[in-house]
């Protein structure tokens, strides 16, 4: 029995894994970790746990490692989570971190976006972006796993494998994406309030979003050359789910002629590439993936559509399950060599 430790519980996506990994058959959770002092029980912070899981929280320290674990999922905010990990993965446990801390292969550009420097380069060095479907096998491998978020699990998964044929312009992608409210976290904030956010729709961190360049990077690495996107994302009125439209422009194949691409075409090229991803559902015909379709689910739904001149890709998760907790447990899996889709299906 694989015993695990979550480190940041009162977060959604603690909730949201708790709630997994009580229905996982080859995991007890034996320790809960927060930055309060009170030590409450993790039903009275969340009382649909109660009965369930009444594991008491302790506070977490940064200098003594909780004993009788071998697996910590750390849900600390970026730059915070760094402080925690060496102290884990030093002590020979497995960490999949859920921050942006573990994501980036360049120091210099987490630094740059993060405004705060890197304190564990050999960690940085060492992480395995977690994200199955294109980095199986080093996960495999790894003690150490950098934990995608919604937007950018759902726009790389989204645009992989035309990037990886050369289909399309890697520096002409423009992404819209939209997110529920939860996807802003627990903390609260003005613009999270009901009477901001209910019944509007807007958009934020035009041009300046942390995820751009880690969708950028990522893509760039795993396709072997420059991607640039435009990334818009916007808050609307609902708890959770993510949709993401992006337009892409196909390559010529020769002097002003166009790639002779079709719908038909570009859904073989996803079924081939996707076709043995047990979490990647691919819409055929006019079906468009949707939130209500993939909520509560690890699946990520995608539909490609080809026009005039644009290729229209359309993914949707939710951003606490595929976007965050589903596929923590999806590379703990894979980590620990279970079943991919134990607890998840």
């Amino acid at each position: 029995m694989l015993k695990v430790g979550i480190i940041g519980a009162t977060a959604y996506t603690s909730l949201e894994l708790i709630k997994i990994l009580l229905r996982h058959p080859e995991v007890k959770i034996t320790y809960l970790g927060v930055r309060r002092t009170d030590r409450p029980k993790i039903s009275d912070i969340f009382p649909t746990l109660k009965n369930l899981l009444d594991l008491t929280c302790e506070t977490i320290e940064q200098k003594e490692a909780p004993k009788d674990i071998d697996l910590a999922f750390i849900t600390l905010p970026p730059t915070i989570s760094m402080q925690y990990v060496p102290l884990f993965a030093g002590n020979g446990i497995k960490v999949i971190d859920f921050s942006a801390d573990y994501r980036f292969r360049d120091k210099s550009l987490y630094e740059k976006w993060y405004k705060a420097q890197h304190t564990d380069s050999k960690g940085i060095e060492t992480a395995v972006y977690g994200l199955p479907e294109l980095f199986r096998n080093e996960i495999k491998k790894t003690n150490l796993v950098g934990n995608p978020g919604c937007y950018t699990t759902a726009t790389i998964l989204a645009l992989a494998p035309l990037l990886s044929k050369g289909l399309i312009h890697s520096e002409d992608i423009i992404v819209d994406a939209k997110s529920g409210v939860s996807g802003r976290g627990r903390e609260p904030k003005e613009d999270t309030h009901y009477c901001e956010c209910n019944e509007n729709i807007e958009a934020y961190s035009v041009g300046s979003h942390r995820h751009s360049p880690e969708i950028e990077h990522i893509l760039s690495i795993k396709t072997n050359q420059k991607v640039s996107i435009q990334f818009v994302p916007h808050l609307i009125p609902m708890n959770r789910g993510i949709l993401c439209t992006i337009y892409a422009k196909p390559k010529v194949v020769g002097a002003n002629v166009r790639s002779p691409l079709h719908d038909d075409e570009v859904h073989k090229l996803y079924k081939e590439f996707y076709g043995k991803e047990p979490f990647v559902r691919l819409k055929e015909g006019n079906e468009m993936p949707r939130t209500k379709d993939v909520i509560f689910t690890n699946f990520c739904d995608i539909a490609a559509k080809v026009t005039e001149n644009r290729i229209i890709i359309i993914s949707a998760i939710d951003n606490l399950i595929k976007g965050a907790s589903g596929q923590a447990v999806q590379n703990m899996n894979v980590m620990c060599g279970f079943d991919e889709k134990t607890g998840l299906l």
